[in-house]
């Protein structure tokens, strides 16, 4: 896709503007703001498929938010309409990505494959026309939630399709090896691990048989028997329960099984090897003893309000909702007057992390420290919602967006960063190693740019007004050139000119996250 035949009158504006086809930035906001990469790194140079009013041009934007095309990493691209419409393609051109109306729509691909989904409703995936016949690539799901599932392998015997609530059989399906029904609910059957349970109608009357045998008429009694001395009950369900549960899966041979009996809100416990916790009048009063494979004793009173705990790499002192601390291998968490204030503590590959809130997301901030090297400045990333995000990399690069309400709460979806966070990012700068700094007003209505170190800098209100400076000169135009005043080197006087489109001016608006 290619963003140059939306509109005969922006291609006709954005001609004015190609004029300047070297320049760094042309302007005629709000129609159309074309910006080129800075030409002594060409870190993002135009892929070949680029061609038209907007060759030339790395990155721009038009109608303000709503029209862009810009460079993304490894060679790939972005552009489309905000919101409607977002597409990224590889370096070759072929689509990778597509979303309308995110999240109403989206298209994703995976080389051979590929998936869509409307509003995670209508699900499908399967593989592209001419992909290689592996059984991967054969593979093609389509769900329609709650009414139709499907799965075609080619193999019947792997293959699939369900009608909800007339009759179906799922393989491998949320967390069950098969699920089959008939008239739901009058006839539900899953299996998992060998253990076949069977309702009519679900789920108050079953019976279960392979490696458990049982039966259950719920909400009355449920008895289930699995291998050795193993088996589940409950009565009054939620109210009472006496299961014996198998050991985790890397205990050691021939461990115990786990003790679980409870009549709530009377009482209930486990009781397991180097394990012991209870309650009496749920959920006022428990405890728990632990011996293996640490040390650790915890008292509660008025749970969850009043609890505390010491051991081997844990300890918990909560008097809520006024304060909690608690450190539990190696995770330090503070609360103060629950839910206002927030801090967590923690080392991951090598990087100490502190992550701080108030009130959950009104401030989050994220700083990152290496934990062998504690002089090295800390990345930091925070948020003051819904008016303020920035990003420092604590290696000299650094970003600012105001307005922000949408990244706190979608920190790492990309989809949500390109579709809807710049039509809030009344503001933008950034800042990178070097100490070139980057500015935006109003989706690039009002640019500027400074680079100490190469002795530039540029400021453009909008096509009305541009100003820059270099070390060999200085230009002051207006209407993108129509007239103005430049100089040459230091020394040289100012001197008018008319229809001059081809300046060399600034970087222009920092590259949009």
């Amino acid at each position: 896709m290619t963003n140059s035949s939306l509109t005969l009158m922006l291609g006709l504006l954005v001609g004015i503007a190609a004029a300047r086809a070297r320049a760094d930035e042309a302007n005629v906001w709000p129609f159309w703001v074309g910006e080129t990469a800075d030409q002594a790194s060409a870190a993002s140079p135009v892929p070949a498929t680029d061609a038209g009013w907007d060759e030339g041009f790395d990155s721009w934007t038009g109608l303000g938010p709503f029209l862009f095309s810009k460079p993304a990493p490894e060679g790939e691209r972005l552009e489309g309409f905000r919101p409607f419409y977002v597409e990224r393609t590889s370096a070759s051109g072929q689509a990778q990505e597509s979303t309308v109306l995110y999240p109403l729509f989206y298209y994703r691909s995976y080389g051979s494959n590929y998936s869509w989904s409307l509003f995670k409703l209508i699900n499908r995936y399967g593989s592209k026309d001419g992909a290689p016949p592996t059984a991967k690539t054969e593979e093609h799901t389509l769900d329609i939630w709650p009414f139709y599932f499907s799965r075609d392998t080619g193999v019947p015997g792997t293959s699939y399709h369900a009608v909800l609530p007339i009759a179906g059989d799922m393989l491998d399906r949320f967390g069950y090896d098969r699920i089959s029904w008939r008239l739901f609910p009058a006839y539900v059957q899953t299996e998992r691990h060998g253990e076949v349970r069977t309702s009519f109608p679900w789920p108050f009357l079953s019976e279960t048989h392979g490696t458990g045998n049982g039966f259950a008429l719920w909400p009355l009694f449920g008895r289930t028997v699995e291998k050795g001395s193993l088996y589940r009950e409950f009565y009054l369900w939620p109210f009472g329960w006496n299961n014996s549960v198998a050991p985790a899966f890397n205990a050691p041979d021939g461990t115990a099984p786990t003790r679980e009996v409870g009549f709530l809100p009377l009482f209930t416990r486990e009781h397991g090897p180097g394990f012991d916790s209870g309650n009496y009048l749920w959920p006022f009063f428990g405890y728990t003893r632990r011996t293996a494979p640490y040390h650790y004793d915890e008292t509660r009173y008025f749970w969850p309000f009043l609890v505390q705990g010491r051991g081997e790499g844990h300890s918990v002192d909560r008097w809520g909702p006024f304060y909690t601390h608690s450190d539990m291998d190696g995770m330090d968490k503070t609360w103060v007057m629950w839910p206002l204030w927030r801090q967590a503590r923690w080392t991951d590959d090598a990087l100490t992390q502190t992550k701080t809130q108030f009130f959950y997301f009104l401030y989050w901030s994220l700083k990152q420290q290496d934990a062998n090297n504690p002089a090295v400045a800390p990345a930091e990333k925070f948020h003051i919602w819904p008016l303020y995000s920035s990003w420092d990399n604590g290696a000299g690069h650094r970003q600012v967006e105001a307005l922000s309400p949408m990244e706190v709460f979608f920190p790492n979806n990309d989809d949500v960063r390109q579709a809807w966070t710049p039509f809030f990012a009344l503001y933008r700068r950034d800042e990178d190693v070097s100490g070139a700094i980057e500015g935006s007003i109003l989706w690039n209505g009002i640019t500027w740019a400074e680079d100490p170190k190469r002795g530039r800098s540029d400021f453009h209100l909008g096509p009305l007004l541009g100003v820059e400076r270099r070390p060999d000169g200085g230009r002051v135009s207006v209407g993108g050139g129509l007239f103005g005043m430049r100089r040459g080197p230091a020394g040289s006087a100012w001197r008018l000119f008319l229809f001059e489109f081809s300046p060399k001016v600034g970087k222009g608006a920092p590259t949009q996250r």
